[in-house]
C-alpha cells in the first residue's frame, strides 16, 4: 500500500490520540486552579510538536492563542485566567475551539442591536476568535469607544464566540448573568455575540 493511503487511514487515530493526550495535559495544568509562565511555554512547545502534523482546528486554534498569550514574552493575570478557563472547560470536554455556541443558548438581545463606538462604554467576556480580550479592546479603543470591566455604565457586553451551554457554571458567566440583571433594571446594556460586533468594526 502507498503511503499516502497509510497516512489517510491512519490520520484519524493519530488526530483522536492527539486530543487525548491534549485533555490528559490541560487536566494536569489545571489541577491545581492556576497556571504558570512555564506551563504556558510547555504547552506551547507541546502545541509545536503536534499542531504541525495535524489539520485538527482545535490544535491549530489553540497553538495560535498561545503564541498571541506569549508574543510579548510574559503572560499576565488576565491572560493565565482567560487560559485557565478555556484549558479547564476543554479538560472536561466541556466544549471544543473551533465549535462556537449557538445564539439561542445566549442572553443576547433580540433584534441585535445597532453598535457604535465613539463615547460608548464595551466590556468583553469570554474566548474570542477575534484574538486575545485586549486586541478586541484595542479595537474599540481605534474606533473612539471605551473598554473596562462591567458597571452600570457598561453600554455593551461583547460575549466571545467559543462558549458553552454550560456558560452559567464558567468563570465568565457571572459576568453575563450581571449583565442580564443590570438590563432587567431597565439600564441600556445590550449584549451580543462576537460575531454580531465584529460585523461592525
Amino acid at each position: 500500500m502507498s503511503d499516502a493511503f497509510y497516512n489517510q487511514v491512519g490520520g484519524d487515530r493519530i488526530t483522536s490520540r492527539q486530543i487525548d493526550e491534549l485533555i490528559g495535559l490541560a487536566r494536569g495544568l489545571v489541577a491545581d486552579g492556576a497556571i504558570n509562565q512555564t506551563e504556558v511555554e510547555f504547552l506551547q512547545k507541546w502545541l509545536v510538536a503536534n499542531s504541525a502534523a495535524s489539520d485538527q482546528p482545535v490544535l491549530r486554534t489553540l497553538y495560535r492563542r498561545i503564541s498571541e498569550i506569549l508574543a510579548d514574552g510574559h503572560v499576565n493575570e488576565d491572560e493565565k485566567t482567560e487560559l485557565l478557563d478555556t484549558l479547564g472547560r476543554f479538560a472536561d470536554r466541556d466544549f471544543e475551539l473551533g465549535e462556537t455556541l449557538k445564539a439561542t443558548t445566549l442572553p443576547l438581545c433580540s433584534p441585535a442591536p445597532l453598535l457604535t463606538f465613539p463615547g460608548v462604554s464595551y466590556c468583553f467576556t469570554g474566548t474570542f476568535n477575534y484574538g486575545q480580550r485586549k486586541h478586541c479592546e484595542q479595537a474599540v479603543i481605534d474606533r473612539g469607544g471605551e473598554v473596562g470591566g462591567l458597571t452600570k455604565k457598561t453600554r455593551v457586553l461583547v460575549i466571545g464566540v467559543y462558549a458553552t451551554d454550560s456558560w452559567k457554571h464558567s468563570s465568565f458567566g457571572n459576568k453575563i448573568i450581571k449583565a442580564c440583571e443590570i438590563r432587567d433594571a431597565g439600564l441600556p446594556i445590550r449584549i451580543v455575540s462576537e460575531k454580531h460586533w465584529v460585523q461592525h468594526l
